[in-house]
């Protein structure tokens, strides 16, 4: 599995590529109908990472916190997560590179479609 391999997937599923690096194996993705807007999509060996920023913080909030990590145990593929200082939640999903399939990535884009179709509401207020 390839970068050139995870574009057509893209392409494939009706996505834009509105960004891209190929030599650093990332690409930035969007399809406004299915709520996803510049997730991140890393072709890492042995990885694909995607990531999509959801929200930053203004300050610690335990119940948010709490509420989320309540959510990812529905999550069937991907968690919430924060950025390594803390302050923005976003979704992070990781899948193995050597033997991904259309199928599999699909499912794993899929994911975040529904969640953030099921889950936009609380998404919003916990940004505010």
């Amino acid at each position: 599995m390839d970068y050139k391999t995870v574009k057509t997937y893209i392409e494939k599923m009706d996505y834009t590529v509105v960004d891209e690096n190929e030599k650093g194996g990332v690409l930035v993705i969007e399809n406004l109908m299915d709520g996803v807007r510049n997730l991140i999509v890393g072709v890492v060996s042995p990885v694909l990472i995607l990531e999509q920023y959801l929200f930053t913080l203004k300050e610690d909030n335990e119940e948010v916190f709490k509420s989320l990590l309540i959510k990812n145990r529905d999550i069937i593929h991907g968690a919430f997560a924060l950025t390594e200082d803390g302050k923005k939640v976003i979704f992070r999903y990781t899948l193995q590179l050597h033997n991904l399939d259309f199928n599999e990535f699909e499912a794993a884009i899929n994911s975040l479609s529904l969640l953030m179709s099921e889950y936009y509401e609380q998404l919003i207020k916990f940004s505010k």
